[in-house]
């Protein structure tokens, strides 16, 4: 079953390489998204499973606010990917946790097959390392 992910993330060389990894692991990326307006508007159309948000976006340190909303009033799986995973505090309502970056790819895939595992019921598994769940 292939996941549909959507990145907000403002650089573009990150977005880029996210985008690049996991369509090589046969996820389809909705879109990639700068600031929080962009993302709402990719999220607005639907299907997206999962979101990688990172905290600075384009239009500040909105990626916080953002990853709550996409979760509790999308229904997306949010996994933040910050290099300051102090920002996110011990947990945001409707997120699953935080991924410190920089990341490679082998921490990537886990962390993203285990929020899409989680995301459809299956027993839990080990939590991939430099992955920090909330609860």
């Amino acid at each position: 079953m292939t996941a549909r992910i959507l990145i907000v993330e403002d650089e573009a060389l990150v977005a880029m390489e996210l985008r690049l990894v996991l369509e090589d692991l046969d996820y389809i990326v909705v879109g990639t998204a700068p600031d929080a307006r962009t993302a709402r508007a990719l999220a607005t159309r639907g299907g997206v499973e999962l979101a990688l948000v990172d905290i600075h976006l384009r239009d500040g340190a909105t990626g916080v606010a953002l990853g709550q909303e996409l979760g509790q009033a999308f229904g997306v799986t949010v996994l933040y990917m910050t290099a300051n995973p102090g920002m996110v505090g011990h947990g945001v309502p409707g997120t699953m946790g935080v991924l410190t970056k920089p990341t490679d790819e082998a921490a990537l895939r886990d962390s993203v097959e285990y929020a899409l595992g989680r995301r459809r019921g299956e027993p839990a598994r080990v939590v991939p390392p430099g992955l920090q769940l909330f609860g």
